[in-house]
């Protein structure tokens, strides 16, 4: 059967689209001559946006090369979906659905054989709609070839093998997928319910997770601590900042302490002080000033400032202050302060906020204790949640795609209001520690426990626009609260436990790193 292919797009080469769509043109009255205009049309999308792709699966059959692999936006060799027999295949994710209008696939060893296979959409993962069959893809391609897509609205799309054209051999190996899009389309999606894996697949649950340089994660190693510094004698502070939420110069936004107030020995025995143990503590009342007006939430929070005290730089902007992915154009990776970066934090929850408002159930218990901020959007949000009634909280976090929905990826319980205790869930004043790597547009999160496994997501950041020229990148680890009054302060009676809630945490250690 040949592809389908659209009517509008024709490929003329495996990196680049040309568009043929026709135009009418106007027609003339018979009697007066007057043109006629005839009815504007919807502008056509002739340029589709590479769509974020947030997780892929497989039947658990690969060799070791994982789905996720074909999706981490590396074109090495090591670095594909592999998985061997006619009729395996691959899904990918698109979080919602969208008009797809291209398939992008780089296979491995595509110099000398090609790769036979399938393409296939869906909105539920259970009724899929054919796209093309019998592809096959072309010997000597560098790179991505494009299959061009008509009139799939969807949300998952599945690659399904046919093994390669060298001779005994019914491999499928893909090097890397990319999907492109014209737009959300609203749709109602379902979340993908896959079948039981194999009973003894490749790889099993519970064996070392390790990061994407290769290095084992390991709960980052806390020093010995003295009670009696300040926050700087027992942590290098000086390349960060510290958002409290006090107004002492009066422009009605909270105070920042920059990195040479805070590194010489500041605190504040109110909401940043060394705590009885050492560690570094940060409290956060749910009702004060805030960074921004745009802002919702209170923080005490620090900001990475890679300028180290060297106010001749800028705070914002891709310079030697903040960092981008190796993914962005190499002028910005020189004018930035680093490339890539990993955040590592030990610490322990000790309180969220605990009293309910009327509809406000969906915020109460929760904080952000760690972040990747760019210029206005987080390529990452990583959440601590214990519910009123749990004695264990979840961890998740969220990827903000530029001009797109959050993503959400649960790592240990749920991000639900009416979630149940969860079983492996972490209690106040429990220590663990996380780490947040970027690599490209590879992002990974890890969560380290002390005689448990390492739990660990990696999702792909290709299309969520954190890649382009002008976004630069900084970390933020401390406590930002997720809740807040539904009222004024002032309507509130001075014995309302909601105006007294706070959120506190401990960390015990904290480093960030570039290349």
């Amino acid at each position: 059967m040949t592809p389908i292919r659209s009517t509008c797009l024709i490929v003329v080469s495996t990196l680049s689209l040309a568009t043929a769509c026709g135009g009418g043109g106007g027609s003339s009255s018979p009697n007066t001559g007057t043109p006629i205009t005839p009815p504007a049309e919807p502008e056509a999308c002739t340029l589709p946006t590479t769509t974020t792709l947030v997780a892929a699966y497989d039947d658990g059959s690969n060799d070791g090369h994982s789905p996720t692999d074909a999706i981490d936006g590396s074109l090495e060799e090591s670095s594909r979906w592999s998985s061997e027999g006619d009729g395996k295949w691959l899904i990918v994710d698109l979080g919602e659905a969208f008009d797809i209008r291209e398939v992008r696939t780089a296979w491995y060893k595509a110099e000398e054989r090609s790769s036979y296979f399938d393409l296939e959409y869906s909105l539920d993962g259970q009724t899929w709609q054919l796209i093309g069959e019998e592809y096959q893809s072309t010997i000597g391609t560098s790179g991505f070839e494009t299959w061009p897509v008509s009139d799939a609205d969807g949300r998952y799309i599945r690659v399904i093998g046919h093994g390669n054209s060298a001779a005994d051999n019914n491999w499928n190996s893909l090097l890397e997928i990319e999907v492109a899009d014209c737009g959300a389309t609203n749709s109602v999606t379902q979340e993908l319910e896959l079948p039981e894996p194999p009973a003894d697949p490749t790889e099993q649950p519970g064996e070392e997770v390790t990061t994407p340089d290769g290095t084992p994660s390991q709960p980052l190693p806390v020093v010995a601590l003295d009670s009696s510094l300040p926050p700087s004698g027992n942590f290098d502070l000086s390349r960060w900042y510290l958002s409290v939420p006090t107004d002492t110069n009066g422009n009605g936004k909270s105070d920042s302490i920059y990195e040479a107030e805070l590194n010489a020995g500041y605190q504040d025995q109110t909401y940043f002080y060394t705590t009885n143990d050492g560690g570094m503590t940060f409290v956060c009342p749910i009702y004060g000033y805030k960074t921004s007006t745009n802002t919702s939430y209170t923080r005490v929070e620090l900001r990475g400032m890679l300028r180290s005290g060297d106010t001749s730089i800028r705070t914002q902007g891709v310079n030697e202050n903040n960092w981008v992915f190796s993914s962005a154009p190499s002028a910005a990776q020189s004018a930035a302060g680093g490339v890539d970066g990993v955040l590592k934090a030990t610490l322990a929850v000790n309180y969220v906020t605990s009293t309910v408002e009327d509809g406000s159930d969906y915020r109460v218990g929760r904080i952000v204790i760690g972040q990747i901020h760019a210029n206005d959007d987080e390529p990452i949000r990583l959440y601590y949640r214990k519910l009123p009634g749990n004695d264990k909280g979840s961890i998740y976090f969220a990827h903000e795609p530029i001009d797109r929905s959050d993503l959400w990826f649960e790592l240990i319980g749920s991000k639900d209001s009416d979630a149940e205790n969860p079983a492996d869930g972490i209690a106040l004043n429990e220590k663990f520690s996380y780490e947040i790597h970027v690599q490209g547009n590879t992002l990974s999160v890890s969560i380290l426990r002390e005689g448990k496994d390492t739990i660990t997501k990696s999702i792909s950041m290709n299309g969520s626009g954190y890649d382009s020229a002008d976004q630069y990148m900084y970390f933020k680890a401390g406590v930002y609260i997720q809740d807040k009054l539904e009222k004024d302060i002032s309507e509130y009676a001075s014995d309302d436990p909601r105006i007294s809630d706070y959120a506190q945490a401990t960390f015990y250690a904290l480093e960030a790193t570039h290349h």
